[in-house]
């Protein structure tokens, strides 16, 4: 009875997945206030029903009680944050928010149920639970200070100078984990520097960019971004590398309009990575792994392969909570945590997810085209590519597209720094979005202005005008003027 239970389950998840994943793009073709509210409140609803039917599917699978606490621990938290965010900043994006906690629902489920195995059952998905309620923290203060600090844009070469310094100390002074100079461990916690750092670099980049697009400002600019890229090659932390590149390449070409610029970077790429591929061994385990995942199994092939495995084996549906074998994937709360949901919830579940983050990153490019200064414009589309590119390699790493390169799912994968790092993130699109407000009102407000200081001029003159009929003869004048395409006064 239990897993015809969990069986069904499985599909109820999908179709509320599906239809919150909908109603993420509908709401883009609303034009009134009041139909979008009705959307957001459904998407709560499909968010908090999905969230109960996955944890009591995994606490009849397991028998546990502990994962009925998890879930009354994380509907409270997404909750609060919902009622925070409406309260403290009733003017933000209420799909950005929602897409953040059905995220972070998506992984937590997941989480908690690779965690069940392990030697401390379910640590690591209340280690995950703590993490999210810190990000929110920071994710609550940051939209204010961007909307007060109105001089971020001076600090050019502060973000560059804490940003290479960073990435320069885990270069030298971190311990290779997986063929890789990530971070550091602080009282058990893996901290990534490079999850923070590229949020700088964006600033960074945004800054340089909005005070001069000059040819030599650009070498200056271009000179200091490579060496951040060429830091974190040198840390074999190929995906961070990645990141940068493609953030600064999509700043550089939108800013100047110059496809030279993009055809130029596009060249230097693909020669350093062919210089990167011949310097360092462990860039070519990685393409052999991607080449030929079956006929290097039993080595560098592994986890490539058990990826594959669990997406064939889950296929469009899935196998059900706990009725699948995620746990044989590799890192498969960070790395691989893709394949392990749609080995269990299913393809279409995987796709929704993409299509979740595919909606969050189309809300980043509206935010920056409709903010009026250069510098947040910057700053928006930069942290949205930053965004965007790291769900490509994370998902394209685990389906075999392209080589894997480690990277995690924000909000999705297990981590301390990606959930910080993606969480500030979303806190700064945010801020943004309040101050496309604030640029809105103060253009309407000074719209109003003019068109009180035109009628009042036009009471003005209409009283001090002479009274009787005007001359027959000013009246051709005025058409005239009119058909000559001169504006009337």
């Amino acid at each position: 009875m239990i897993n015809i239970m969990i069986q069904l389950s499985k599909y109820v998840i999908i179709v509320l997945m599906a239809a919150y994943t909908f109603s993420c793009f509908s709401i883009f073709t609303r034009n009134y206030e009041d139909e979008e509210k009705r959307v957001l409140i459904r998407q709560d609803v499909l968010l908090f029903l999905l969230q109960f039917i996955a944890f009591v599917s995994m606490y009849l699978a397991a028998d546990d009680m502990r994962i009925l606490f998890l879930y009354a621990a994380l509907a409270a938290v997404l909750l609060a944050v919902i009622l925070l965010y409406n309260f403290i900043y009733p003017n933000v994006s209420r799909l950005v928010v929602n897409n953040m906690c059905m995220l972070i629902t998506a992984g937590m489920i997941m989480i908690t149920r690779l965690s069940s195995d392990n030697e401390a059952p379910y640590g690591t998905a209340i280690r995950q639970l703590i993490f999210v309620v810190l990000g929110i923290l920071f994710g609550l203060v940051v939209p204010i200070l961007i909307r007060k600090l109105t001089f971020l844009d001076k600090w050019t070469y502060i973000y560059a100078g804490a940003g290479g310094a960073a990435l320069l100390a885990v270069a030298l002074f971190a311990s290779l984990s997986g063929g890789a100079k990530l971070g550091f461990e602080i009282m058990g916690i893996n901290i990534q520097p490079s999850e923070f750092v590229k949020i700088l670099f964006v600033f960074f980049v945004a800054s340089s960019l909005n005070r001069s697009t000059e040819f030599k400002n650009i070498v200056v600019t271009t000179a200091i971004a490579a060496a951040h890229v060429l830091i974190l090659v040198i840390s074999t932390d190929l995906g961070a590398a990645l990141i940068f590149f493609v953030v600064y390449l999509v700043m550089l070409y939108v800013a100047t309009r110059q496809p030279l610029y993009a055809v130029a970077g596009l060249g230097a790429g693909v020669l350093a990575a062919i210089v990167g591929y011949h310097l360092f061994g462990h860039i070519q385990v990685r393409v052999e792994a991607w080449q030929d995942p079956i006929g290097t199994y039993s080595g560098s092939g592994y986890q490539v392969a058990q990826s594959l495995f669990a997406i064939g084996t889950g296929s469009w549906f899935g196998t059900g909570l706990f009725q699948g074998q995620p746990d044989t994937i590799p890192v498969a709360e960070t790395d691989f945590i893709f394949s392990a949901i749609t080995e269990e919830l299913g393809v279409i579940f995987g796709l929704c997810i993409i299509l979740i983050c595919v909606s969050c990153y189309v809300m980043f490019l509206n935010i920056a085209m409709e903010l009026h200064e250069r510098f947040y414009k910057y700053v928006a589309l930069g942290l949205g590519t930053c965004y965007i590119f790291q769900v490509f390699l994370q998902v394209g790493g685990v389906t075999k597209f392209i080589p894997s390169t480690g990277m995690t799912l924000p909000f999705v994968s297990y981590g301390g720094s990606s959930m910080l790092s993606t969480m500030i993130m979303f806190g700064i699109i945010q801020g943004l979005y309040i101050v496309r407000e604030d640029e809105e009102e103060k253009l309407e407000k000074e719209k109003e202005d003019r068109d009180g200081l035109g009628r009042a001029a036009a009471r003005k003159a209409a009283k001090n005008r002479p009274k009787g009929r005007p001359k027959f003869e000013e009246v051709p004048k005025q058409r005239s003027r009119k058909k000559q395409g001169a504006r009337p006064k």
